[in-house]
């Protein structure tokens, strides 16, 4: 991949996430920069809204769109589907999985974040992630499915392992998904079936600390549990999870639950390639501290951003692993690519807080922005403005706007057929 001019630079941007593609996009059309943006889907993915396709509100298409379409107009961009598997940041070379070698002048890192389960990694395989479309559509399939198997059993015990969604995770993902899924049984399905009473469905949202939504404020934390109770949904918190088995949590107090659909939202790891970056991690969750201007120490020619970065910024305010955040920083650094090759100094990165929001159900939500607070119809309007508003591409936005419409106003969301991939045979 060796540069027509040695004057143009070689970026090599890891990852199509908020942070790679806002940095390709601000380096669309320069000519002093050869773009290398390498992801291993093709798409870009509003991870956002994940929850909506994991719960039937949208279709995988509507949140996810081709990167290679997103970047075709620009000329100085290259786009390969590829998974990095190793880092030399002194050699300035990267592999790929498909055999592939990458060199570069500067490199952006920004694979994003994986889930946690706390050193517990066989734990996976008895839970469902939501971090791409395949977990959301696993969900999505395995919540619809164990409610088709639920209609055929006669075994009333079996019937409530069937019926019953966990989800382990209070922030904002856990929140929205037991929201969604509550109006999804409650409303959407309450007339779909003949033998089970959807309504009878548990879905338990477990938190190990004493309140849910614990970046916002006690107040709407509150309003959050007491609306999620409105809607159905149980509310354990200070629960603990300290074994993981097929169908049943184990908690540090002894008790155990036992369900056929397990979601895993407690926690978030940063991408392995960090490890390989050769700096020291700063947590445990692999995440790394950059320089100000979100270089890595003494690695100038090396960038992070996103859900891998733990820092302040120059005004020491701590940046959140949220889409904005992540978005700001892929601009930021751009930019400063841009300023360098104009001779001109680098600039610190400072984040500009859009705040924290999280929906409940229809119709509510809340929101934390600065000394802003919002809750109720309101926040639920600010948070839809504010997601359409970002999406990729205007059909995105048209089609996820009018999905919405006709699900306000029938509460009956389509995108409900199950799926089964090649090779699964249906469990019944």
């Amino acid at each position: 991949m060796a540069a027509t001019n040695k004057e143009v630079s070689r970026v090599l941007i890891i990852g199509g996430g908020f942070a790679g593609l806002e940095c390709a996009r601000t380096l669309a059309g320069d000519s002093r920069f050869s773009v290398t943006l390498v992801d291993r889907t093709n798409h870009h993915l509003f991870q956002p809204l994940l929850y909506q396709v994991a719960t039937a509100s949208l279709a995988a298409p509507d949140i996810a769109r081709s990167i290679r379409q997103i970047l075709a107009d620009a000329p100085n961009v290259t786009v390969l589907m590829d998974e990095i598997t190793a880092l030399d940041t002194v050699a300035k070379t990267a592999a790929g999985s498909s055999g592939t070698h990458y060199e570069f002048d500067y490199l952006l890192l920004a694979a994003g974040a994986q889930t946690s389960f706390f050193g517990k990694k066989e734990w996976a395989q008895h839970t469902l992630g939501l971090k791409s479309l395949a977990d959301a559509q696993a969900v999505r399939r395995t919540v619809l499915s164990n409610l088709e198997r639920a209609e055929l059993s006669t075994d009333e015990v079996e019937r409530k392992r069937l019926m019953t969604v966990a989800i382990v995770g209070g922030g904002p993902t856990g929140v929205e998904l037991a929201g969604a899924f509550a109006d999804l049984v409650h409303r959407s399905l309450k007339s779909n079936f003949r033998r089970i009473d959807t309504s009878t469905l548990r879905v338990i949202l477990i938190e190990g600390s004493a309140r849910v939504l614990e970046a916002f404020d006690e107040d709407q934390s509150e309003y959050a549990r007491q609306r999620l109770k409105t809607l159905g949904v149980e509310v354990w918190t200070g629960m603990r999870v300290d074994d993981v088995q097929h169908g049943r949590l184990h908690f540090t107090d002894g008790t155990q639950l036992e369900s056929e659909a397990i979601i895993w939202a407690a926690g978030v790891e940063a991408n392995p390639l960090t490890a390989m970056l050769g700096v020291p991690l700063a947590d445990r969750a692999g995440r790394v501290t950059p320089n100000p201007d979100l270089s890595l120490p003494g690695l100038p020619h090396v960038f992070v951003a996103g859900d891998l970065v733990r820092m302040n910024d120059g005004d020491d305010k701590p940046v959140p692993g949220l889409a904005p955040a992540a978005t700001q920083m892929g601009r930021h650094i751009a930019k400063l690519l841009k300023a360098q090759a104009d001779g001109r100094p680098r600039d610190q990165f400072y984040y500009y807080d859009k705040g924290f929001m999280a929906i409940i159900g229809k119709n509510h939500a809340v929101v934390k922005a600065g000394k802003m607070r919002m809750r109720g119809f309101l926040a639920w309007c600010a948070w839809l403005f504010i997601h359409i508003a970002f999406l990729i591409g205007f059909r995105n936005r048209l089609s996820v706007l009018l999905g919405w419409a006709f699900a306000y106003l029938r509460d009956n969301p389509e995108a409900r057929i199950i799926v089964h991939p090649p090779g699964i045979t249906p469990k019944g």
